[in-house]
């Protein structure tokens, strides 16, 4: 995303990239940055938390609105509610991709 962020900035139109992956995002030069300690596939939070999505949501267009060089970063500092493992099987499928599950066979 923040390598395609890029491009897009170039054409003129501005960007945040929201990202679990904010030190990548950093070092790939992403125009606004928005962390989040969040599993992968949940980047404005827990579905239906509302107030949560809100939240980030909000941060990111502050900092669009906002910042004044490029590279800026902002965090937001909220704990998933369950511990990671346990997050990270409740979004996987029961079944692995094909994709998956030929390179788990190798």
């Amino acid at each position: 995303m923040p390598v395609l962020a890029r491009h897009i900035e170039a054409a003129g139109i501005p960007t945040v990239v929201v990202t679990m992956m904010p030190e990548t995002a950093q070092q790939l030069v992403a125009p606004r940055i928005v962390g989040v300690e969040f599993p992968f596939g949940h980047p404005f939070g827990m579905p239906h938390n509302r107030d949560l999505q809100r939240l980030v949501l909000g941060t990111a267009l502050r900092l669009l609105a906002g910042a004044t060089a490029p590279g800026t970063r902002v965090d937001i500092d909220v704990e998933w509610p369950q511990p990671r493992g346990e997050a990270y099987k409740a979004w996987q499928p029961s079944e692995p991709r094909p994709i998956v599950a030929m390179m788990l066979n190798r």
